[in-house]
């Protein structure tokens, strides 16, 4: 009895003891704003000085540190583009909560801080951050050069979108790589062109306020497409000033800039318009006579103390002509130059009208709860000839192919920091639709007059996606992330004229993600990720008989590595990968047929450093190198296709707010395979570029380079096989279209 008695009073002091141990830790959290606007700051880095204790603002600026003892500390606010704050506090036994403004200040690489704790705020979003505010951005083309290890080429006048390469990935134009603006995507399913078809032109490069690059399949936000990696785009809430700049240049290169503040100073709402006209003939002797327009306006402001309405829109139009891939055998034989064609009709337009609402709601708890429906109309036509008279000896082998499109759609999202007893946890979850109603022509045609239909119909297809992330924080120096996301496809392709080429399926794919994070020291944080990524096939290639179980390939990603920083202004970022892709489908858009692909394996290195000398000079560099191989052919006949293999960019920056600044920058990419027995190669370059402006006042003067040394380059480059209205056989050999000479542009820029 005397036993059972001591048992129970030693377990009550037990439980009393732990239960003091509880009570008398205790947590301190908060929200962190800007002093532009007001609105909260995601991704600011809040430490406790002296220690290795800390975490990061999440998606509604809120941040909490838990099982601390009361005592006083002092709290450290960090973020790129704002002055470093320190507050010192007192807490007992209670919560504490507080609110911290901070103040937008010059870019110093020694208040940042790596220690993090939330997967999308490691890696390569820092350094594009950093590449943000350094790096000198002249056209929607170069904000794709903010993804770190990315090229980019152009083959068909400056209309058609860019052809990218990342990762050991010939990208065409966005099959494996993910791109949204604010939550629009980019990326076009089942296109008249080829998948994933990514026209980023619609976007004016100045109202570009951010940017999170996520590497691999490591996060369930994003899903089609986001194989290699993902690049999300944000636009800038608020103008610091009203602005006009004109731009002239070479081969009749002219453009026209407008971004005008509606609303001016306020507390709670903001409002801007802005507009952008390009024209150019480009360096062909057969001018492009490229014409684009841009105007978007934005909507920002508090409807309620708590929740933030946010609209946009934007409308997009170009047409152009291109001298498009010219045959290596031409240019050696001097019936054409670098710079000619053999078909100068090429060409197209293109338009894009877009609607975005998103409504922000923060909450008492500190979640962030977000809603967000858009709306996009698309027009696309586009004249191409890749084998000149290798089908049709008379009329040639050019063909149109046209793409009028509808997209609806929705993003919703919950997030919200927790404790599970002194253990953090933040929590995402998350839900999305898309629908794509797209009329789809291919059609031949001869100098822009249209023959004989190919393939033609209408493409309905639908996405339904849910997904989840949690980010336990096992210790102050190690987090767990573990993600999950499940998308359901609906494929529906009708043929006008050929019943057969009609059908309908449905395909689900579940995604896991798991990923480690250990921050030992503020300034040093190692991961290790594993995921599993797709991408969805064409509609017309899915519907055929026999095709459907290919339809949402996997990506199998696993990666390690290290971001840190080595004294206080140099940052490094170090990542190994892999990549294996499993057997797949290609619709080839310019034939209108389905070719197969085996099965694929990609391992590489990415090494990047971001270094501040002086507090106005800046050096970076990026050097990629990457394996590409398919895994079911014979050695030496299992190369990839134009797979970038060793690419590197880098540069140095010397920025002030007055003065002079500019920039040296160097773009780098080697030989590599243009076919699977490597017996055509595609020739590497190396471009210098410059850039260089004079700040005074409201005046802002200056000048840009391209190609300094005026080599000769080519941008994309294909193993064709064509013939020529004179020839009586075939060739199959190199096709190229040549990249810029020097080129220069001068640039005047007022500010109000």
């Amino acid at each position: 009895m005397k036993k059972a008695i001591l048992f129970k009073i030693r377990a009550l002091v037990c439980c009393l003891f732990f239960s003091s141990m509880a009570i008398a830790q205790t947590q301190v959290n908060g929200y962190v704003y800007s002093n532009n606007f007001g609105q909260t700051l995601p991704g600011i880095t809040v430490t406790i000085e002296g220690t290795n204790i800390g975490t990061i603002t999440n998606s509604a600026g809120f941040f909490s540190i838990s099982a601390l003892n009361p005592g006083t500390y002092t709290l450290m606010f960090s973020g790129l583009g704002y002055s470093t704050q320190k507050q010192t506090i007192q807490i007992t036994n209670t919560p504490y909560r507080l609110s911290v403004t901070l103040t937008e200040g010059a870019l110093n690489l020694s208040e940042v801080t790596i220690l993090s704790t939330r997967t999308d705020l490691v890696q390569s979003t820092l350094i594009s951050q950093i590449d943000k505010q350094i790096r000198p951005v002249n056209n929607a083309q170069d904000l794709f050069t903010l993804i770190p290890g990315l090229f980019i080429a152009q083959h068909a006048g400056g209309g058609k979108a860019e052809q990218l390469f990342f990762r050991g990935f010939d990208q065409d134009h966005g099959t494996d790589f993910a791109i949204s603006i604010d939550g629009l995507p980019v990326n076009m399913v089942s296109h008249a062109h080829g998948q994933g078809y990514s026209d980023f032109h619609f976007v004016i490069p100045e109202t570009v306020e951010d940017l999170s690059v996520y590497k691999g399949p490591y996060s369930a936000k994003f899903g089609d497409f986001a194989t290699a990696g993902a690049g999300a785009f944000t636009t800038k809430n608020k103008l610091d000033k009203t602005q006009i700049k004109l731009e002239a240049g070479d081969f009749n290169t002219y453009r026209g800039l407008a971004l005008i503040d509606l609303i001016g100073n306020s507390d709670n709402q903001s409002a801007y318009l802005a507009g952008e006209y390009v024209y150019t003939d480009a360096y062909f002797e057969s001018p492009q006579k490229f014409n684009r327009f841009n105007v978007f306006g934005k909507y920002n402001g508090y409807i309620s103390p708590n929740s933030i309405l946010t609209f946009s829109a934007s409308a997009f139009g170009a047409d152009w002509f291109a001298s498009g891939q010219i045959p290596q055998r031409e240019v050696d034989n001097g019936n054409i130059s670098r710079f000619g064609a053999i078909d100068d009709t090429e060409g197209g337009n293109t338009s894009r009208y877009n609607a975005n609402l998103i409504l922000s709601n923060s909450l008492g708890n500190g979640a962030l709860l977000k809603n967000q429906v858009f709306y996009s109309r698309y027009n696309f036509e586009l004249f191409s000839n890749f084998t000149f008279f290798l089908d049709d000896a008379v009329e040639g082998d050019g063909i149109f192919q046209k793409d009028n499109r509808n997209i609806w759609g929705y993003n919703g999202s919950y997030e919200q920091n927790i404790n599970l007893g002194n253990t953090p946890l933040t929590m995402l979850y998350g839900a999305s639709a898309r629908i794509d109603n797209a009329d789809i022509i291919l059609q031949q045609q001869t100098e822009r007059t249209l023959r004989n239909p190919i393939v033609g119909g209408e493409v309905m297809q639908s996405n339904l996606s849910l997904f989840t992330e949690q980010t336990l924080k096992i210790t102050p120096k190690f987090a767990i992330n573990t993600g999950l996301r499940l998308d359901y496809f609906n494929f529906d392709f009708q043929e006008n004229t050929d019943i057969t080429l009609s059908g309908k399926d449905n395909r689900t794919r579940l995604s896991p993600k798991l990923n480690f994070l250990y921050s030992p020291t503020q300034n040093l944080h190692i991961f290790a990720k594993t995921g599993i990524g797709f991408h969805s096939n064409d509609a017309r290639s899915v519907v055929l008989a026999g095709f459907g179980d290919e339809s949402l390939p996997r990506a199998y990603g696993y990666e390690i590595g290290s971001t840190f920083k080595i004294g206080n202004n140099a940052i490094f970022n170090v990542a190994a990968f892999g990549l294996d892709l499993e057997s797949e489908l290609v619709y080839v858009g310019d034939a209108g047929v389905v070719e197969a692909s085996g099965r694929t394996n990609r391992i590489g290195l990415d090494i990047s450093s971001r270094i501040q000398i002086t507090s106005k000079l800046f050096t970076d560099l990026d050097v990629n190198l990457v394996r590409a191989r398919a895994k079911d052919e014979a050695k030496g006949e299992d190369f990839i296709p134009l797979a970038p293999q060793f690419t590197s960019v880098g540069g140095i920056t010397y920025k002030q707010d007055r003065g002079f600044s500019g920039a040296l920058r160097y773009r780098f990419i080697a030989d590599r395979p243009a076919n699977e027995d490597n017996s055509a190669t595609a020739l590497g370059h190396f471009i210098l570029d410059a850039v260089l402006d004079y700040r005074f006042k409201n005046i802002k003067l200056g000048l840009s380079a391209e190609n300094l040394f005026n080599i000769d380059w080519n941008q994309a480059q294909f193993d064709t096989q064509s013939r020529l209205f004179n020839e009586a056989n075939a060739v199959n050999e190199l096709h190229f279209t040549p990249g810029s000479p020097f080129f220069i542009k001068a640039n005047l820029g007022l500010f109000f």
